[in-house]
């Protein structure tokens, strides 16, 4: 359980260095059930044979014809199949976490679980900031509404490709990486001259190495990005995304008033704009690693 301590601590970093690391924000017991339910969200993956969308549900899917064995490398709003991960993106100690900083009445804009598997080769992120994931029109004051926050499952090291960010870069304003050709966050690494022709010194790139439960919150103009995994372990990574519920009728509730909001009977509209026109369930073959 996070203290207030840890949870002043963590938004003073968060304000000035851009990211914050709460080590212990999950153990024990709530550890191995975390473990346990992400691993069975991958089995649910892996019943499909390509990418699959129904509502805001989602899996990203590596198909054995390309790659010899099938992966799931994303999921996205996992609540609607698994009990656990509802219940588990309403825990109270988000809210004391996040209270000093977004307040009380909280929705949720992003719910993702990433893997990292061995030998699925594609699993590093090039640098961006993920302000160019909104829609900046459906919200007000986006970048200090939200708070991006990201728990690890599994062990995440230099080696197996942990999150890297670049501290102070949320004050630099939006600096379009990785927004050139084809924008394809997971095709290819983000060269170190890209990175200084934006004026970030390479040299400045910290590492957040992680023990299994630890968590790491960061900025939509954060300069954030890591290397593919060149390990024999997966790394799986837990992303929940909270804006301030007065900035946007988007994202499906956490909190109002501090109490915790189940999900409704219907997804509501979070970053996928065709929710409504577009339902599914459907599969998407688009060979986007090519």
């Amino acid at each position: 359980m996070i203290t207030t301590a840890e949870a002043k601590a963590a938004a003073e970093q968060y304000r000035e260095e851009g990211y914050a690391i709460v080590r212990g924000f999950v153990d024990g017991d709530e550890l191995h059930r975390l473990q346990k339910e992400t691993q069975a969200v991958y089995q649910e993956g892996l019943k499909h044979h390509a990418t699959f969308r129904h509502g805001n549900l989602n899996f990203q899917i590596l198909p054995e014809a390309q790659f010899g064995k099938r992966y799931v490398l994303q999921a996205y709003w996992f609540s609607w199949v698994n009990r656990y991960f509802e219940e588990f993106r309403r825990n109270p100690d988000y809210l004391k976490l996040l209270e000093s900083l977004i307040g009380r009445d909280i929705r949720q804009i992003a719910q993702q679980l990433h893997w990292k598997p061995p030998g699925a080769n594609v699993t590093g992120y090039r640098f961006h900031q993920d302000i160019r994931f909104r829609n900046q029109a459906d919200f007000d004051n986006i970048v200090e509404a939200t708070v991006t926050t990201g728990l690890a499952v599994d062990r995440a090291t230099k080696e197996n490709g942990c999150l890297q960010v670049v501290p102070g870069s949320h004050k630099l304003g939006y600096l379009g990486l990785s927004d050139e050709g084809h924008g394809q966050l997971m095709k290819g690494l983000t060269a170190e001259s890209e990175l200084e022709a934006v004026g970030i010194d390479p040299s400045s790139i910290v590492s957040l190495e992680l023990e299994p439960g630890d968590l790491a919150m960061w900025s939509l103009l954060t300069v954030h990005g890591s290397a593919p995994n060149k390990s024999d372990h997966d790394r799986a990574f837990a992303l929940s995304s909270y804006v301030r519920a007065d900035t946007t009728q988007r994202g499906e509730w956490a909190f109002k008033d501090g109490q915790s909001m189940p999900l409704g009977d219907k997804p509501k509209l979070c970053k996928y704009d065709q929710l409504f026109e577009n339902p599914g369930p459907f599969y998407d073959t688009t060979q986007w690693w090519n």
